[in-house]
């Protein structure tokens, strides 16, 4: 139809890791709007091995939350859609997932490392070298990992897209989340210039303030006048962005981080 765009994303075979909830979930469902297969990455686990004091910022071990997730998928228009579990933490985890979702959907195409580990707190005085081991596990050793072995196996044409966030520059309080982000985000650069000759292309999305509800009423009027756009983000804002970055309209872009944060931290 004249005016219409075609993403080229009809046959693709999509692994977004950490879909079950927020975030993830919506990148999932935008893959499935565009008749992607989409296989629904979500850890089984649970947070008790973290040490007193130390909380959890993320969802974890939410197995219904992924098959909910997949139920929504399948109604958008991915009827093959499927939940595969998996801990990132695990050394055969990248191999285990990608032969999971290959055994489900046939070989991906397009992955999203969305999956991150976020802990609370995590100033610089809080670090320890396990925190630090935590967090880069979870938000560099993975993304990277896996997208090695999506290049073993993918023709090419394949496309992933690493999840940042605008923390990743400077973000106080965040210390071993942020720089984690950030070496993910010098592994986006990398791994684009090694990729690029075998058809790979490799971008991040860097998401500033997103209200999946953790976002009271009084820190969104805090946050506001520091985003020219003047108003928060939602997951569709991100999710747009990573489907875009993974379509044939982006078939010339590798290597970029994307700030998709209303203008925050310009």
């Amino acid at each position: 139809m004249l005016g219409m765009i075609d993403t080229g994303l009809s046959d693709s075979v999509v692994l977004v890791t950490g879909a079950h909830r927020n975030i993830g979930r919506e990148i999932a469902l935008a893959f499935a709007e565009q008749g992607a297969a989409v296989a629904v990455h979500y850890y089984a686990g649970n947070s008790s091995g973290l040490p007193e004091g130390v909380e959890a910022g993320h969802y974890v071990g939410d197995a219904r939350a992924a098959e909910e997730t997949v139920a929504r998928l399948r109604e958008a228009g991915a009827p093959d859609a499927c939940a595969v579990a998996g801990d990132l933490g695990a050394p055969d985890a990248p191999r285990a997932l990608l032969d999971a979702v290959e055994a489900w959907l046939g070989p991906a195409g397009v992955l999203v490392n969305n999956a991150a580990h976020t802990e609370v707190p995590d100033g610089v005085l809080d670090l320890t070298a396990e925190s630090l081991h935590r967090n880069y596990t979870v938000n560099t050793f993975a993304p990277a990992l896996l997208t090695a072995e999506l290049a073993r196996r993918s023709p090419a044409g394949a496309a992933v897209v690493n999840i940042s966030t605008d923390a990743a520059r400077a973000f106080s309080g965040q210390l071993g989340y942020g720089t984690s982000k950030a070496a993910l985000e010098a592994f986006t650069r990398a791994a684009a210039i090694d990729l690029g000759p075998r058809g790979v292309r490799v971008n991040a999305v860097a998401p500033g303030p997103v209200q999946t509800g953790w976002m009271s009423p009084e820190l969104i009027d805090r946050v506001l006048p520091d985003i020219p756009l003047r108003r928060v983000g939602t997951p569709r804002d991100i999710a747009d962005a990573v489907v875009f970055l993974a379509s044939r309209q982006a078939t010339w872009i590798t290597g970029q981080v994307i700030q998709v944060a209303g203008g925050h931290v310009l």
